[in-house]
């Protein structure tokens, strides 16, 4: 029988301090995927974009929830003319819409998100004003901007059994997380080996992300497991990504 493609390794164990068990993509977590924004990132269309240098920003970050748009609305207003392109915009059309499927997301404009800062601005640069910002005051992106822009590609689900019991798995952002559209992507960044390129781990490269995502606790408890693992017996899995093991074809 022949294996999955889309086959990973995992670690578990119980939380200490909750009832409940972590669950842990170690096959992707170990990997050296990291963003490629602006060095060869084709977006996510169902075309090669990259020339329009968009990333994952053409349909808007999607929030989580009031909290997390009360957070970008008030970060928004910290955002100097240098920083935010568009800061004239999203001062007069607001920086939130509710899209045709009745989602709230950040509000589009000229078909990205209005946050996101297009080739030949002549401010801070290329990508995300909320960067610019963090980088300016030294504070960490994910402080910064909508919680679904700092997570990805990472992506925690949470099930809780009839027994009240949770199990928590931390795991890549796959197609299938962008819903129905995502399927017809022309690219997406963790199916391809061209974002397979860094030179940390991603537990590492996205520590901060994993800390807010699992916790101190957590977060401790697999990067322990993960670089005793590496020490013994190198940077090499039981099963490599999927993404690597085609480009090692």
């Amino acid at each position: 029988m022949a294996k999955p493609e889309d086959l990973h390794e995992w670690v578990s164990f119980e939380d200490p301090e909750e009832d409940r068990t972590w669950l842990f993509d170690v096959t992707f977590l170990t990997s050296n995927w990291n963003c490629i924004f602006g060095r060869g990132c084709k977006g996510v269309l169902t075309e090669d974009f990259s020339e329009a240098v968009q990333g994952c920003c053409s349909y808007g970050a999607h929030f989580t929830g009031p909290d997390d748009i009360a957070h970008t609305e008030a970060m928004a207003e910290r955002l100097t003319p240098s920083q935010w392109q568009f800061r004239d915009v999203g001062l007069r059309e607001g920086v939130i819409q509710t899209n045709d499927d009745g989602d709230t997301t950040t509000y589009l404009h000229d078909d990205a998100c209005v946050f996101l800062n297009r080739p030949g601005f002549d401010g801070d640069g290329l990508g995300c004003a909320f960067h610019h910002a963090a980088v300016a005051s030294g504070q960490r992106h994910l402080d910064l901007m909508p919680e679904v822009c700092w997570q990805l590609p990472l992506r925690r689900s949470d099930e809780t059994d009839d027994n009240g019991h949770v199990t928590s798995t931390i795991r890549e952002w796959k197609r299938r997380d962008w819903g129905d559209g995502g399927h017809d992507f022309h690219w997406w960044c963790t199916d391809s080996n061209d974002a397979f390129d860094g030179v940390r781990p991603v537990y590492e490269e996205l520590g901060d992300e994993l800390r807010e995502l699992v916790g101190e606790a957590a977060y401790d408890l697999v990067t322990a497991h993960l670089r005793k693992r590496v020490k013994k017996v190198g940077t090499e899995v039981f099963v490599p990504h999927p993404a690597v093991r085609t480009k090692r074809r």
